[in-house]
């Protein structure tokens, strides 16, 4: 039996790094990471998605959505959401 990488079976399933299949995979994979960070945030808070809406004043549907497919909130939201929910969040840039 062959054995692969790990980087062989990530370049088999998802493309190779640099490619836009790659790119795209990465990229819904870091949206649903903050999703699920203001999910799991708000749990702990013992916040209903209700609750979190009223704090920022949004609907609880929205709260939803950010926490389920988070790809078309403003940042300005996301902002407003982690401070609702008391928590410190560094943006961080590499070039």
């Amino acid at each position: 039996m062959k054995t692969y990488t790990l980087t062989q079976v990530q370049d088999k399933l998802i493309g190779k790094k640099g490619t836009p299949e790659r790119e795209l995979f990465e990229y819904k994979l870091q949206l649903e990471i903050i999703g699920k960070a203001i999910r799991d945030t708000r749990k702990k808070r013992n916040l209903t998605q209700e609750e979190l809406g009223k704090l920022i004043g949004v609907q609880k549907a929205q709260i939803s959505r950010i926490e389920s497919n988070i790809s078309n909130v403003t940042i300005d939201t996301l902002v407003r959401v982690f401070a609702a929910l008391k928590t410190k969040v560094k943006l961080q840039i590499s070039i």
